[in-house]
């Protein structure tokens, strides 16, 4: 019997970007609503719109929280 290496997921074009609702930042954040949409205002989180849905990339919001600890820890 053989072993066989662990399969990996494939990361790259072909992996679906996981999206984010406003509730789901909410939540992750720990911020109101009005918080997360002045965020998304000011381009400073990014986003897309399907339709009248806004939807955040799960690495979008990935690169604020640490674009905000670099800030922080540079202050």
């Amino acid at each position: 019997m053989t072993a066989h290496a662990p399969v990996t997921p494939r990361q790259g074009p072909s992996t679906p970007e996981e999206l984010l609702t406003v509730p789901q930042v909410m939540e992750r954040l720990q911020l109101g609503r009005t918080a997360v949409y002045d965020l998304l205002r000011t381009r400073q989180l990014a986003s897309i719109t399907l339709g009248r849905a806004r939807r955040i990339p799960a690495h979008e919001l990935t690169d604020f929280i640490r674009t905000r600890l670099d800030q922080e820890a540079a202050a």
